[in-house]
């Protein structure tokens, strides 16, 4: 609507009317390079898939052994083949018969690409002698053939001292000591996801850049609600870490705060056996490209590859394991191309911003790729 001398509203042709956010798919006018990037440069590990789940969660808590399993093998193999993806690693392979169902699954079936972490055995946390029975069972899972131990966040915002009532247990609990200790004496590597991003901490509001992420999985929402504020977990985390100097902990997401690479950094230079994968975090890094390029130029040899890869996880689509998944990852590690999606979705699914390329060469590349995972998992290759 405008106004004539007179001050009086006139209708204009095509006046604004309201649109609903979630109905606005903005087409970008930029005429900038697009590069294709079907195959990686160099193969590659990825450290951070999920190929099973436990059939029985309560409150967050993987209490079950039984495990529900996303795809086959064969299934997965072509996705693999023409991705030049050598290796997948199941983070959530679980525990017990369980463990040993999924490593029969993938690992025996077709050695060389498909390994597997084993997750803690919370179930048993009440019993009154758990650390020797979680420290006996890091033993029984290394014999079955798990590489390492995946801690999900119900460590610090799940668990409690009733398993799923009362008060939350805390990351750096005593009680894991020995769960600790034993992946330092069985050379297991423990991939931590303790935290999520930043803006699950904030208010669901309209100053949230990933307003609609949250307005769609409010249970996302770790604001409020008795739950610990993002710096404690990260905290309680960092103490760990350095009350086990002899273990090998691969801080996920990028360290669970992607949006700080300063605080990133400070953490691997103050824990030398710290790394970090990229899982689902390109749209934080692509942001910030120049940061990243140097983020990845200091820290190479302790960064991993890892995309988050959920196989037909249909209502979370940037996460799904597909090829246009693995050539946006290639495209951003790769190239220097600007202003492109960070995820194979309709809508932006964490937030209304696009990436660049930050262009990483070779010698970096082979190293992110999977040299580095190679080393920390001890596979010759």
């Amino acid at each position: 609507m405008c106004y004539d001398a007179k001050t009086s509203p006139i209708e204009t042709p095509g006046a604004s009317k309201p649109l609903d956010l979630s109905e606005f798919e903005p087409q970008s006018m930029l005429a900038v390079k697009q590069t294709n990037v079907e195959r990686s440069r160099f193969p590659v590990i990825d450290i951070h898939a999920h190929m099973s789940f436990s059939n029985h969660v309560v409150n967050g808590v993987h209490l079950g052994a039984e495990r529900q399993y996303l795809a086959s093998p064969e299934e997965l193999l072509p996705v693999m083949d023409r991705k030049n993806i050598l290796m997948l690693n199941n983070l959530t392979a679980g525990f017990g018969s369980g463990l040993d169902e999924a490593i029969s699954r993938y690992d025996k079936a077709y050695p060389g690409r498909f390994c597997a972490f084993t997750e803690p055995w919370f179930s048993r946390f009440l019993e009154p002698d758990y650390p020797r029975i979680q420290a006996e069972a890091m033993e029984q899972a290394r014999r079955s053939g798990a590489r390492g131990l995946k801690i999900l966040k119900t460590l610090g915002l799940f668990l409690r001292e009733g398993i799923t009532t009362g008060n939350l247990v805390q990351i750096d609990d005593p009680r894991f000591d020995s769960m600790w200790e034993a992946c330092a004496n069985l050379d297991m590597p423990v991939a931590m996801h303790v935290s999520d991003p930043a803006a699950f901490f904030k208010p669901t509001d309209r100053f949230n850049e990933r307003f609609e992420e949250l307005n769609h999985h409010p249970d996302w929402s770790f604001y409020g609600q008795g739950f610990p504020a993002n710096n404690e977990l990260l905290d309680a985390r960092d103490r760990v870490m350095a009350r086990h100097s002899r273990t090998q902990f691969i801080a996920l997401h990028v360290g669970n705060f992607a949006e700080d690479l300063n605080h990133v950094a400070s953490r691997l230079d103050r824990f030398p056996n710290m790394s970090v994968d990229v899982a689902a975090r390109v749209g934080e890094l692509g942001r910030q490209p120049r940061a990243a390029r140097a983020f990845f130029e200091k820290y190479q040899d302790r960064i991993l590859f890892g995309t988050d890869a959920i196989p037909h996880a249909n209502d979370y689509p940037q996460q799904l394991f597909c090829d246009r998944l693995y050539e946006i990852y290639y495209r951003f590690l790769e190239t220097d191309d600007e202003s492109f999606d960070y995820a194979p979705a309709r809508i932006p699914p964490q937030g209304r911003w696009q990436i660049s390329g930050i262009d990483l060469p070779d010698s970096i590349l082979k190293k992110v790729y999977y040299e580095n995972a190679a080393r920390l998992l001890h596979l010759a290759l």
